[in-house]
């Protein structure tokens, strides 16, 4: 795959202008975001993308991935670097045919979800929410337990997500993942730059050890 997972930005708006809204994607590219994930739910096809090629020009500026949640079509239409997909979206397999060899992230509870998807075509699981978050309507947490049971039983990399701070990075030692993705920690954060590097270093810690 080409991508590295460590430290995934999904972002969110905060009512905010897209002029501050790209401003914080550019800190946290600038500070060693590893991939950006586009989000948004109720934004018209138009709107979408148009926001998703002003996205990729600052990802571009410095060689980060960027990945569109959802949209196959808005993936293909700026040429971005692939697509996350949820359960109740395309199924994977017909959505690896329409994307082709670009990245393809899908969100998984379990480990059976999360071994059908890696034989349809995933090329890294998004699994969570791990902790409450208000950013996403969740029924029910995934546990630590879980994660741990889905990094050992598939061979694609797993990123967890859902609730990530800074201080709960620690409770993913010894499970597996290959990175975090987060949202509100950085999208809210007054100094975006420093929480990123941060973030970062904790998350290398635990691989480490």
């Amino acid at each position: 795959m080409k991508a590295d997972l460590n430290l995934y930005l999904v972002t969110a708006r905060y009512e905010e202008t897209e002029e501050v809204f790209l401003q914080k994607i550019e800190e946290a590219c600038e500070n060693g975001m590893t991939l950006v994930q586009l989000r948004e739910k109720e934004l018209t096809t138009w709107a979408y993308y148009e926001l998703a090629k002003k996205v990729k020009q600052v990802t571009d500026r410095y060689q980060i991935p960027l990945i569109i949640d959802d949209r196959a079509d808005i993936c293909l239409a700026v040429d971005a670097a692939g697509v996350h997909i949820g359960d109740d979206e395309l199924p994977t397999a017909v959505t690896r045919k329409i994307i082709g060899d670009k990245i393809l992230g899908v969100s998984v509870k379990s480990v059976a979800q999360a071994k059908k998807v890696e034989a349809a075509g995933a090329d890294y699981l998004g699994v969570g929410a791990i902790f409450p978050t208000t950013t996403k309507v969740t029924t029910k947490a995934t546990s630590l337990e879980t994660l741990q049971q889905i990094t050992q039983q598939v061979s694609i990399p797993v990123v967890a997500i859902g609730g990530i701070t800074e201080e709960r990075i620690a409770e993913f030692e010894h499970t597996g993942i290959q990175g975090i993705a987060v949202v509100s920690e950085i999208m809210q954060a007054k100094n975006i730059g420093q929480k990123v590097r941060q973030m970062k270093d904790k998350f290398a810690q635990l691989e480490g050890d």
